[in-house]
């Protein structure tokens, strides 16, 4: 699986090269909504955590893009706005074939490998676009959704979130009707972003594993988004996985008082500004100098994404671990994990600390794969 060879930019001067064994997944990100703002994914782009060479260079095989709708848009508006970024992610797969092909099952994913191609896998970041429809769910289905996040940072009609849970107190009515539709129709439900309410009513009614698609641990720092080891436990229990962030902020408590007495937060509105026009060089500067400005503090490195890595471990088991970076919905990114064509650093790091190949490659892709395939096969029954 592994080859070791030399190379001075390492700290001890060891690196590994990866098979064609190897089967590294990132299970989100946030590129269709940079592709709204006029990304082009079939160039290595100067500024931003991810595109097509910038995967093949990672040698990540499979990356989910999130169809991320913000919990302040009014229903329609979601459904639009999600089914515009599902437009996008076709429009550049079908102007690059020589890079990237949809892949909407585990075997496709691994066919497409086998082809030399980058498999483009569509999830769904909060189930407002669904709005209080089942059939609109399948045709989101239909169209190559494979996971929902149920919610984002505000309750909605499904669930309650983590930055609120009080509307419901777990799941509404007709989010467990979602959770059932999703486990008939082979969805992977996601429970990040959701609350803990919401997790535990989820895992007592979903009959298939379910995933936590960027969260850190809890243990480690504090934040609300990240998973008690309660949760990693009961999760790890019914054959899920977590799958660990590299948002800096959900790594470590520092950090985040760190970002918290440097003001830079209350520079937000540069980059709303830069949404509303973001064609315009100006603007798209002054969120530019922003997001350096947040890089040049002190911020935790991949080490401390393989300590939280080490810290799932030690608590779910080395079946229920993965990595989904959160690239292109972070404002600032751990030191060595700057874009995601340097995501093999952190395999680098378990090697060094004593994973085995085999466990490696479970972290890599081959977790989250499982459960992909445990979920589809359940629907099939």
């Amino acid at each position: 699986l592994f080859r070791r060879s030399t190379n001075q930019d390492c700290e001890d001067s060891e690196r590994f090269s990866y098979s064609s064994v190897m089967f590294v997944l990132d299970s989100h990100c946030d590129t269709p909504t940079m592709m709204m703002r006029g990304r082009d994914i079939g160039i290595d782009n100067e500024r931003g955590h991810v595109d097509l060479p910038k995967l093949k260079a990672g040698g990540v095989d499979a990356s989910f893009f999130a169809l991320y709708t913000s919990a302040d848009m009014a229903p329609d508006a979601a459904t639009r706005h999600a089914l515009e970024m599902i437009g996008r992610i076709y429009d550049q797969i079908g102007a690059n074939p020589d890079k990237a092909a949809l892949a909407m099952s585990p075997e496709e994913a691994l066919r497409n490998k086998s082809k030399g191609l980058i498999s483009i896998l569509i999830g769904m970041e909060n189930g407002a676009p669904i709005q209080k429809s089942l059939s609109l769910l399948r045709v989101f289905h239909r169209l190559g959704v494979r996971y929902i996040t149920l919610t984002h940072n505000a309750d909605n009609e499904i669930a309650d979130s983590a930055a609120q849970g009080q509307r419901w107190h777990g799941l509404s009515p007709f989010g467990r009707e979602v959770v059932a539709e999703m486990n008939r129709l082979g969805m992977i439900i996601d429970i990040a972003h959701a609350s803990d309410e919401t997790f535990f009513d989820v895992l007592k009614c979903s009959k298939s594993p379910i995933v936590s698609t960027h969260s850190c641990c809890r243990a480690l720092a504090h934040h609300r988004r990240n998973m008690s080891d309660e949760m990693l436990r009961a999760l790890a229990d019914k054959g899920g996985v977590i799958q660990i962030n590299f948002y800096p902020v959900f790594l470590s408590d520092a950090f985040a008082k760190t970002l918290a007495d440097s003001g830079l937060e209350s520079k937000s509105w540069t980059e709303q500004d830069w949404i509303s026009d973001p064609l315009n060089p100006e603007k798209a500067a002054a969120w530019n100098a922003v997001q350096d400005e947040m890089a040049a503090l002190p911020r935790p490195s991949y080490k401390d994404v393989v300590d939280h890595i080490d810290h799932a471990v030690k608590v779910a088991g080395m079946d229920s671990v993965g990595i989904g970076s959160d690239f292109d919905g972070i404002e600032v990114t751990p030191v060595g994990l700057e874009n995601v064509s340097k995501i093999r650093v952190i395999f680098d790091e378990m090697s060094r600390r004593g994973y085995t190949d085999d466990q490696i490659e479970k972290v890599a892709g081959r977790n989250f794969l499982r459960v992909f395939n445990e979920v589809s096969e359940q629907a099939a029954k």
